[in-house]
C-alpha cells in the first residue's frame, strides 16, 4: 500500500510543477543578470541559478530583493504549471 501512495504523490507533482520565469521577465523590462545582480547585491551565480530554474529552495530574501529591483509581484516570478 504505501507504494501505491508514492506514486499517487509522485503523478500530482508531475502534473503540477513551479517553474521560475525570471528570464522572460529579465528579458521583457530589458535588464541583464549582471545588471540584477548589480542592482539588489546578490551574487551573480545565484541569479544565475533563479535565472535558469536552478533553485531547488526559494530564499524569500532573495525573492525580495528581485521583486523590489524589478517593481515586480513574487506570482510574476515563480509560476505552477
Amino acid at each position: 500500500m504505501p507504494y501505491m501512495l508514492v506514486n499517487v504523490y509522485m503523478v500530482i507533482n508531475m502534473e503540477r510543477t513551479i517553474k521560475l520565469a525570471l528570464a522572460s521577465l529579465l528579458e521583457s523590462k530589458g535588464i541583464t543578470r549582471y545588471e540584477l545582480s548589480k542592482r539588489t547585491n546578490i551574487q551573480y551565480q545565484t541569479i544565475d541559478r533563479y535565472y535558469k530554474n536552478k533553485v531547488i529552495k526559494y530564499d524569500s530574501y532573495i525573492l525580495q530583493k528581485i521583486c523590489l529591483a524589478l517593481d515586480c509581484e513574487v506570482g510574476d516570478i515563480i509560476k505552477i504549471i
